[in-house]
């Protein structure tokens, strides 16, 4: 039985040598493949040359780079050695590069392209033992750096540690196997530094058996068949994709590297039909607004009847949790009742689902390929608008939870047992949700989320301090995270801790619900709610320009450039009523939780800047960068 991930990969190759790993685009945007037992062989070579650059056994390594075939080499290779990898993405600001690099003491670091090493060379400076830079790009030339690196530094490639790695094992073959069999479940695999949404980065520290936990217990709540196909779109780095990764090469199945960009990832979903795709709740909200949007486009017949089919969709998805008794219990329910009414709506119902599955949602759904079981869909609560869409159009997301600390799932939705808002506990993982007071929460009674299993982190790199601070002597982390119970034992994400506001009345706030219910709004890209120590609450609007502008046009609002378009009393109104509809009394939010004023801002969020690799806002960020719009709003 494997103990780390190369041990697992070399199982894997030896009973599954011809299956494919990866699929990956060539210069010509053709999907090439690499089988299991090809991709062990570059392992074994990249690990063989590393460890002629003097990479050793508990070894700190950089490993700066996005998602591509070259990741789950290095990473592999790296892991092989018993050394830690510490992965970072392109969009990575130099300062946090810089932090990262010296904290963690890389010599070597991986570098994805020109870009990434320009990045690191003019932060070397102050980098003294950084050494050693391996671009993976195979496009880059070591000749145009001439006068550019600081000497005693090396600049190499990928390709060519590969070849010295292979031609050094030809030498000695199981050289590389006989490191990969000293590993132990105890060791540490990897460094994953936080995004900093509430400042200085954090360096989690995973161990193998962190990650191993997990692909022992996944299969358990989701039936996973060998040699299926998932779409890779998110950051590699980030430990959901990641687990993600692992749990592809368990399965002897195949990652295909896309990206998270509409026009790619829903062609790239047609032309290799994967049964899977791991995703944030941000990239289902764009995929629904640009069904939305094709759908406006069309005659008031064929708009008028995509609507009905959904609003028919999305009851007849009730009516089927009525019947197998899958609504989500905060409140005790009357199950007998809940069939009675079910079987009704059911039968009224299900012809005309039938039929808008023939005449509007089959089309919908072949976009995502003609093999898609599910989507899963972590690193932030998904929403339930759209949520219910997607249930009511017949595609299948399964909402994961967790944190980087938990390397990352500690809760996930079965696929044999979706009940809507909620996540079930992953097997053999203790949930506490502790109140305000310290005592445990009952059903329908908000807490933070504490939680306790063998994939929680072993603790923050060089900071006890703030290790003791978030975990107990139990072994129990806490989350940060407000959860509640239900009366079956799921639990439902209702914000987090620290994002909660606190009006000048005492009232306390969760901000993301409220901001969830405003970018259901074709005309709002991204909003953060804001307003502690104050009257009332306001909110910094990013307007989706595109929406704004057809609007004016549709309506014949005169206008001189996109510059004018915020400034137009017609555009204010617009907004003002998308979140008097949006964020009322008749939506379940309390009157102190509507938004007495608001800012727009036509400058999207960007990763790295505003938004966390998750996609994320980080506040302290975003209230940084506009504190005068902010400021403005409770003059």
């Amino acid at each position: 039985m494997y103990q780390t991930i190369p041990q697992l990969l070399k199982e894997i190759s030896t009973n599954y040598p011809t299956n494919s790993i990866q699929m990956y685009k060539d210069d010509n945007g053709n999907f090439l493949s690499v089988s299991y037992k090809d991709f062990y062989t570059q392992v074994n070579q990249l690990a063989q040359a590393l460890l002629l650059l003097n990479v050793k056994r508990g070894d700190n390594v950089g490993l700066i780079s996005d998602n591509r075939k070259e990741w789950l080499l290095a990473d592999n290779a790296i892991l092989a050695l018993g050394a830690v990898d510490v992965p970072r993405g392109r969009d990575a600001m130099p300062n946090e590069l810089k932090f990262i690099l010296d904290v963690s003491e890389c010599s070597l670091s991986f570098v994805e392209n020109e870009d990434q090493l320009q990045k690191i060379l003019a932060i070397l400076p102050s980098l003294p033992k950084l050494k050693t830079l391996v671009v993976m790009d195979s496009s880059h030339h070591t000749s145009l750096l001439e006068g550019k690196v600081p000497e005693g530094v090396s600049i190499l490639t990928f390709n060519s540690l590969i070849e010295k790695g292979s031609e050094e094992l030809k030498k000695e073959p199981t050289r590389i196997e006989k490191e990969i069999a000293k590993g132990k479940s105890s060791d540490l695999a990897t460094i994953i530094f936080t995004s900093g949404t509430t400042g200085e980065p954090k360096g989690v520290m995973l161990s193998h058996r962190n990650f191993t936990f997990q692909l022992e217990q996944l299969p358990k709540v989701i039936d996973f068949k060998k040699g299926e196909r998932w779409l890779s779109v998110l950051p590699v780095w980030h430990s959901f994709e990641r687990i993600l990764q692992y749990v592809i090469i368990d399965q002897a199945s195949t990652v295909v590297y896309s990206k998270p960009i509409g026009k790619i990832m829903l062609v790239d979903l047609q032309r290799v039909n994967p049964q899977w795709m791991g995703s944030v709740p941000r990239i289902w909200e764009a995929v629904k607004a640009g069904v939305y949007q094709n759908v406006k486009t069309k005659s008031i017949v064929a708009r008028s009847l995509f609507h009905f089919f959904v609003f028919i969709g999305a009851h007849h998805t009730n009516a089927l949790n009525l019947v197998t008794n899958t609504k989500p219990q905060f409140k005790k329910r009357f199950y007998p009742l809940d069939l009675l009414i079910g079987v009704i709506l059911l039968v009224i119902l299900t012809p005309f689902k039938l039929l808008g599955d023939v005449l509007v949602f089959n089309t919908i759904k072949k976009k995502f390929g003609n093999n898609f079981r599910a989507g899963v869909s972590g690193g932030g609560s998904l929403p339930a608008p759209i949520d219910k869409f997607f249930k009511a159009i017949g595609v299948t997301l399964l909402d994961g939870y967790g944190l980087t600390e938990t390397a990352p799932v500690i809760g996930l939705r079965k696929i044999s047992h979706q009940v809507p808002e909620t996540v079930a506990p992953l097997p053999e993982t203790k949930i506490k949700i502790v109140k305000e007071d310290g005592s445990l929460a009952r059903p329908g009674e908000k807490g933070v989320i504490w939680a306790k299993g063998e994939q929680v982190m072993m603790g923050y790199y060089k900071r006890d301090d703030l290790t003791k601070a978030i975990m107990d002597k139990e072994g129990f982390i806490n989350t940060g995270d407000i959860g509640m119970w239900t009366h079956k034992g799921e639990y439902a994400i209702k914000g987090r801790a620290k994002d909660t506001i606190v009006l000048s009345g005492g009232e306390n706030i969760e901000p993301i619900p409220i901001e969830a219910k405003l970018r259901e709004s074709e005309y709002i890209e991204q909003v953060m709610v804001v307003g502690q120590d104050k009257k009332y609450l306001g909110a910094l609007i990013v307007v989706d320009t595109k929406q704004i502008e057809l609007f004016v046009k549709e309506n014949n609002i005169p206008y001189m450039t996109r510059g004018d378009l915020l400034g137009l009393v017609e555009v204010k109104n617009l907004i003002q009523s998308e979140i008097n509809e949006l964020v009322s009394t008749k939506t379940g939010l309390k009157g102190y939780e509507h938004i007495a004023r608001f800012a727009l801002t036509s400058q999207s969020f960007k990763i790295g800047e505003q938004l966390s690799a998750k996609q994320e806002v980080m506040r302290h960020k975003v209230t940084e960068q506009y504190k005068k719009e902010i400021d403005a709003l409770f003059i």
